[in-house]
């Protein structure tokens, strides 16, 4: 590439290519201690957004930090067959053909779907390589592969026969559009902005009892009305029934502890088919259970003259007639939490049906005593009370799912319907009980989540004892999102116990959700949603990952405004321009290489930059392992950002300058000192950002005594102790504490930073060192000359009180001091009126009881920032007119 600009769309193709040839990511066998990252499988179907990037950007901060701390490291990537998800996108590519997957039928849809899978299914792992994620890519594994399908029923088999497994008619969450049962952690609860209406119910005898409901429709399902025992209201009902309208159908009125006397008229409706509260209580009251839907969310022949009309539209029609017939007492706003497919957003319908179900009891309990005893430990803690909370409390899982693709349910029939079912792989040839060959297997495929939940131990082989198993399992990290905390993590758990024996993971990272600037989470239908691969595109996966890692605050949601890569891509610009200057300083020297032995030899002649640079960067060394540790990845990158940036480039870098060209000292000991700074601070920034950092350290280990062939194989720094120099740290903050004075100073009164100035000083025990004082004048540009007594010209000289004396900067013929006065005077009266303004605003209870709470907050940050600009212009006036001194 050109050496003067840095182009990282070459740099990062170049090589991504050269450590996939190089085997980087694999790990060294069995051999040494395994630390192993499983990733979350991405969907088929997806595509890379800037949740991935985010999630695989800390797995792989991980990893790489791992591999170069000496472990055998191992990422496993892979896929899930997103089971709804992968069926909603195959069948409406086939409507774009005018078929239907019941046109073709199951065997010809799956081959389909399999065709679809083959074109775009590994697309989401091409767009992770470039992100630049180092998975061991030999290892793909995806959840509808033979052997990862053997797993899956293997696990069924051994729970159904140990009757963990049971199949039963229960209420469910129906998806009408995706014609399947979806478990509780599969249904997505938004805010709705509906209505309750006060229908009213004819009393068999005489009058009507009201009866408030968000879904009128499902009243052609009734089969009671239920009220609070404890309510006086309805004592006198007790026995009566009333006439259901449309189907006149007569229904009880019953009494039922569970009726909430607070809600609507304190009289309910009870729907046992269409509710999950209602359900409860008819199996109390032995109530019947009428369905009013069909699977698609059609009324079916129950619903008498609303047959065949669609859920909804079926509610207006009712309403209609209820208000021809006078049945209506109000209808109210009202607002309520609303269930919703968690794939296609259809609002589910609670739905009597025959499905397949585990009982998770049992299952939970190792995987709640794990934490418990802390064994396994979340990242953030908090994740910890949600995790056991959930398991304390949790329900069978419905696993059955009535679509085709997925892993189809192990279970055969025999046509003779008095023989049980039979639990096998592979189809049996006779059905054990009759000896029939007339057997077919069960038309579902089990829910996603059911091969998902195997992902730990599956990918290393499992059921078979491989030495994959026996190495990598169980695994060291789990990092992933809150939103499957339960659908994913939790099961994991219980299936590492229940089929392993011991927990899949030791520790698990969950980070937040990524959000806009506003704090609405990230979506395409919002239009706020931020591709990666167009950053990428325009700067780099390096940009994208330091700048996304770098607003993640441990654990909590990220923030992300349009422009957040610009930082990333400046620092990258940062990073690639010192090194630039450092090799163009080492080629005019004639610089060849150093050894470390030299570098220690040397030490005794080093001057306070260079220990001071050197102590700091063991002190950052110390800092960023920590972090990484307790996964603080933004306070790690902040740390480096900083040092980089802040110390290395605008304090160590511009020393340098100072010597000359060909000096013994630049030769010996400041570049020798660059260069090793540089390339273990690049070594530290490895894991954020890659490729840069491969190419930097690639080019400059020219300078070195090193064996490395690649950063992300060489090895992670440590603190070097012969290199620590504790004393610098104050002595080097002094220096930069009156060089930041002196060019506030000059910045202050509009003075070019390079004009070089005269001044003298007094009493200031650090200008006396001639190095010390070298550095001062070469970084803020004046040339200080020490007199015995005071002797100032206050019209000619700026003067500042410090240390145990002072110093002097003239100005003569530089800035009219008497003009700069006036100037100073004018701005701090324009701004003090103001500042009264907003003082006297602030004062008034008026504006306080009024205003909203934001813009308080922002008038009285304001009136804050007013102060602070009247202090520094009184403390820049003192400065012109010597008082004080």
């Amino acid at each position: 590439m050109n050496n003067s600009r840095y182009n990282p769309a070459s740099v990062e193709k170049y090589w991504y290519e050269k450590w996939l040839e190089s085997k980087c990511f694999q790990p060294a066998g069995y051999t040494g201690v395994p630390y192993v990252i499983v990733i979350p499988p991405p969907n088929i179907t997806g595509y890379l957004h800037i949740g991935h990037a985010l999630n695989n950007t800390i797995q792989d901060i991980l990893i790489r930090w791992k591999r170069m701390q000496g472990f055998n490291t191992l990422w496993v990537p892979g896929t899930d067959h997103a089971g709804i998800a992968t069926q909603n996108v195959v069948e409406k590519e086939l409507l774009k053909k005018g078929l239907t997957r019941e046109k073709l039928g199951r065997e010809k849809f799956l081959e389909e779907v399999w065709k679809w899978r083959e074109k775009y299914g590994n697309r989401i792992i091409e767009q992770l390589k470039r992100l630049g994620v180092s998975c061991d890519w030999e290892r793909v594994c995806f959840t509808m592969d033979e052997k990862f399908s053997r797993a899956v029923q293997t696990v069924f088999i051994s729970l159904y026969n140990k009757g963990l497994i049971y199949r039963g008619t229960r209420i469910i969450n129906w998806c009408p559009r995706c014609t399947t049962a979806l478990s509780d952690e599969e249904v997505e609860y938004k805010e709705n902005n509906g209505e309750l209406y006060y229908l009213k119910y004819p009393v068999e005898e005489n009058g009507y009892i009201i009866v408030a409901t968000t879904r009128p429709e499902t009243m052609l399902g009734d089969t009671a009305v239920a009220v609070n025992p404890k309510d006086e209201r309805y004592k006198n009902l007790f026995g009566k029934k009333v006439r259901l309208p449309f189907v006149e159908r007569l229904i009880p009125i019953i009494f039922d502890t569970q009726v909430e006397m607070e809600f609507g008229t304190g009289a309910v409706k009870v729907t046992p088919s269409h509710d999950p509260v209602d359900y409860e209580i008819a199996k109390r009251h032995n109530l019947d259970f009428v369905t009013v839907m069909d699977e698609k969310g059609m009324m079916n022949e129950n619903a008498g003259i609303f047959k065949g009309l669609d859920r909804f539209e079926c509610r207006k029609k009712i309403i209609e007639q209820l208000n021809r017939l006078g049945l209506i007492e109000k209808i109210e706003p009202y607002t309520f939490r609303l269930g919703h497919c968690y794939r296609c957003d259809t609002i589910i319908e609670p739905y009597v049906s025959q499905q397949w179900f585990v009982k998770m009891k049992q299952l939970a309990e190792p995987a709640i005593k794990v934490v418990v005893d802390g064994q396994l430990k979340f990242y953030p803690e908090r994740w910890t009370k949600l995790y056991l909370h959930w398991l304390n409390n949790i329900q069978d899982w419905c696993i059955s799912r009535q679509i085709w693709w997925g892993h189809r349910i192990p279970i055969w029939y025999c046509s003779n319907q008095g023989c049980p079912p039979i639990a096998s792989i592979q189809k049996p040839e006779k059905c054990s009980c009759c000896n029939s060959d007339k057997l077919r297997q069960d038309e579902d495929v089990l829910d996603t989540w059911f091969s998902s939940w195997l992902w730990p131990f599956a990918v290393f082989g499992w059921p078979d004892k491989t030495k994959d198993l026996e190495y990598f399992y169980p695994t060291s990290t789990l990092v992933t999102a809150q939103e499957i905390l339960f659908f994913w993590v939790a099961r994991m758990v219980m299936a590492g116990f229940e089929f392993t024996g011991k927990k899949p993971f030791e520790s698990v990272y969950i980070h937040g959700t990524v959000r806009d600037e506003t704090g609405r989470k990230m979506s395409k239908s919002l239009g706020n949603a931020i591709d990666p691969i167009e950053i990428i595109d325009e700067v780099g996966a390096d940009a994208l990952r330091f700048s996304l890692i770098s607003l993640t605050a441990f654990g909590q949601d990220v923030f992300l405004p349009r422009n957040f890569y610009h930082k990333g891509r400046n620092f990258l610009n940062k990073i690639w321009n010192s090194f630039r200057y450092i090799e163009m300083l080492a080629e005019r020297n004639n610089f060849t290489k150093f050894r470390m032995d030299s570098l220690h030899e040397n030490s005794k002649e080093f001057r306070l930059p260079e220990k001071w640079i050197l102590t700091l960067l063991n002190i950052k060394i110390t800092q960023v392992t920590q972090c990484l540790e307790n996964f603080r990845f933004n306070e790690a990158a902040d740390l480096l950002y900083e040092f980089f940036w802040h110390e290395l480039c605008d304090w160590y870098l511009e020393l340098s300058k100072k010597y000359k060209e060909k000096d013994s000292y630049l030769i010996s000991c400041a570049i020798p000192v660059l260069v090793f700074v540089f390339d273990r601070t690049i070594k530290l920034l490895h894991p954020f950002i890659p490729f840069i950092t491969e190419e930097v350290h690639n080019r400059i280990k020219k300078y070195m005594d090193t064996t490395d062939t690649f950063v992300t194989s060489s090895f992670w720094p440590e603190p070097t102790q012969f290199l620590q120099f504790d004393d610098s740290l104050e002595q080097m903050e002094r220096i930069k504490k009156i060089v930041v004075e002196i060019r506030d100073i000059k910045a202050c009164f509009k003075i070019p930073f390079t004009s070089m100035l005269e001044a003298s000083y007094n009493g200031i025990s650090l200008l006396d060192c001639d190095d010390n004082k070298d550095s001062v004048e070469f970084l803020s540009k004046v040339k200080f000359q020490k007199v015995p007594r005071v002797q100032i010209n206050l019209s000619d000289e700026i003067v500042r009180n410090w240390d145990k004396g002072w110093f002097s900067i003239k100005v003569k013929g530089v800035i009219d001091k008497k003009a700069e006065i006036q100037r100073l005077m004018t701005d701090k009266e324009k701004v003090t009126r103001v500042y009264n303004e907003l003082e006297k605003k602030l004062a008034n209870q008026s504006f306080l009881s009024r205003a909203p709470m934001d813009v308080i907050q922002k008038t009285k940050k304001l009136r804050d920032e007013l102060k602070e600009e009247i202090f520094k212009i009184d403390r820049n006036i003192k400065l012109l007119t010597g008082e004080g001194i």
